[in-house]
């Protein structure tokens, strides 16, 4: 059983938005179906401001309530591995944060909250009254999580080139289910590979 876990990949797939544009509720909503078809999978939030990290009501303590196997807050400065609550002092680039969540540490998926202009491969959620327009580099977008219409994304100049409306996903904000069950064939893929 043990060298069928280390033959998989990881997958990191970025959540992304501007603030408020609902991350976090975003994350919480599909954590608990990509447990459900046994993915183990950490969250790395990245925090503008001071935090207290894994008390009741953070963000930190709700990936862990919607079943998080590990949560790393990344601030300017320092971050909080919650997984086993150290305090560590941020010296190390982003990468290695992905090394706190090794394969071998049965963590198959790494979910990133915020990291916009990271290199990840990502989802954004664009709504209305929140979002204008898409703030990621749509070489790395590969969906886009909204409240908005098809027509009215295309209306606003939300979705700007064919290539978004050919190769972007557009899911229904309120329909978090089928985003991660599109989230778990992704992951499938790369198993694949």
């Amino acid at each position: 059983m043990k060298a069928e876990r280390t033959q998989r990949k990881q997958f990191i797939l970025a959540v992304s938005g501007v603030k408020n544009s609902g991350k976090t509720t975003l994350i919480t909503k599909i954590l608990p179906f990509l447990k459900a078809k046994g993915l183990n999978v950490a969250v790395i939030k990245h925090d503008g401001h001071d935090f207290e990290a894994d008390v009741p009501e953070t963000d930190s303590w709700n990936f862990a309530k919607a079943g998080a196997d590990g949560t790393l807050v990344d601030r300017y400065n320092y971050m909080k591995l919650i997984s086993d609550g150290t305090v560590l002092k941020k010296s190390e680039q982003f990468g290695k944060y992905i090394s706190f969540f090794p394969l071998g540490g049965d963590v198959t998926g790494l979910t990133l909250e915020g990291f916009k202009y990271s290199n990840y491969s990502k989802i954004e959620l664009i709504r209305k009254g929140n979002s204008a327009k898409s703030v990621c580099d749509s070489k790395k977008l590969l969906g886009i999580v909204t409240d908005f219409k098809k027509e009215e994304l295309k209306e606003q100049k939300i979705l700007e080139t064919e290539k978004w409306e050919k190769q972007i996903k557009i899911f229904d904000l309120n329909q978090a289910g089928s985003l991660a069950e599109w989230i778990y064939q992704l992951w499938e893929e790369i198993q694949k590979r």
